[in-house]
């Protein structure tokens, strides 16, 4: 197998790939569901979603690149190789073809799909959980994935209907986080609340109508244990029968005269609720341990 100079592995095929190449409309075919599905691989664009994939051992199945993002990012070549992932030079036309975006960066991975079961994933015994109910936007759901990651959440969940995580525009808006959490899929959405429940963990869904304050719970003390959070769709909210299974329906207190906050927001509030709460030492109420109440 040929090599760079600078010693990154090169397709044995003369010449950068064109749009026409086969790797290429085969890599290509990915940016469709039915054909991610079929194969268990998807597409990853840009450096910092490469890295990230790249630090995943055994994600990574191919890295597409053009001459000048190859060098730019001569880091990521040499990880790729030294993992022994085929890295093949293609046109500017045909990274085009690959990514997604209007001005893409250079890079994509074909990666393989990193579904964990739920069983698994809550046998490591997360603290802190997301599920994402039947949410269609993959921008919503990229945008709560990432924040969930950043809370430090050990799983997130797409149940139901949910739109395919390894979707090109959810896998940018996760920004790298898809993979550093498990990724779980699930068809029924309420197996999932008797499951998590099972694993001992709270089950909150939010929602506009809840009962249960936000404020009030954590100053409460009641998100200091293991806790799953539900989010349903922006457009329909969670479904009844997901919201009644939980063990608390929680609003998020809105203090101005905006009407709501759209999904991602509210994920974001919830889950940082729980990750300061899941982190902060015990004490009196209202200090940290070892801060004077004086």
């Amino acid at each position: 197998m040929p090599s760079a100079p600078h010693g990154r592995r090169l397709d044995a095929v003369p010449g950068p790939f064109t749009p026409r190449t086969p790797r290429v409309v085969a890599a290509r075919r990915l940016q469709r569901r039915r054909d991610r599905e079929t194969t268990g691989r998807f597409l990853a664009e840009g450096p910092q979603a490469v890295r990230e994939a790249l630090a995943r051992a055994g994600t990574v199945v191919e890295l597409f690149g053009t001459p000048a993002a190859l060098d730019r990012h001569a880091d990521l070549a040499a990880l790729a190789a030294g993992a022994d992932v085929p890295v093949s030079e293609v046109t500017d036309e045909a990274l085009a073809a690959l990514a997604e975006t209007v001005a893409p960066q250079g890079l994509v991975a074909v990666c393989r799909h990193l579904d964990v079961p739920l069983d698994a994933a809550l046998a490591r015994g997360p603290r802190l959980v997301a599920v994402l109910a039947e949410i269609r936007d993959p921008g919503n759901a990229g945008t709560v994935l990432r924040t969930a990651d950043a809370a430090g959440a050990g799983a997130v969940v797409f149940a139901g209907d949910a739109v395919d995580p390894y979707n090109g525009k959810c896998v940018r808006a996760s920004a790298g986080s898809l993979f550093h959490v498990d990724v779980v899929r699930a068809t029924d959405p309420v197996a999932v609340v008797a499951a998590l429940r099972s694993a001992g963990l709270t089950v909150l869904a939010t929602t506009g109508y809840g009962d249960s304050d936000l404020d009030d719970l954590a100053d409460a003390g009641r998100l200091a244990a293991p806790t799953a959070w539900l989010f349903g769709s922006e457009a329909h909210g969670l479904p009844a029968e997901l919201t009644a299974a939980a063990d608390a329906r929680v609003r998020v207190p809105l203090h101005g005269r905006a009407e709501s906050l759209n999904l991602a927001a509210a994920a974001a509030v919830c889950l940082y609720a729980s990750a300061r709460a899941l982190r902060r030492p015990a004490g009196p109420r209202g200090h940290t341990a070892g801060e004077s109440a004086g």
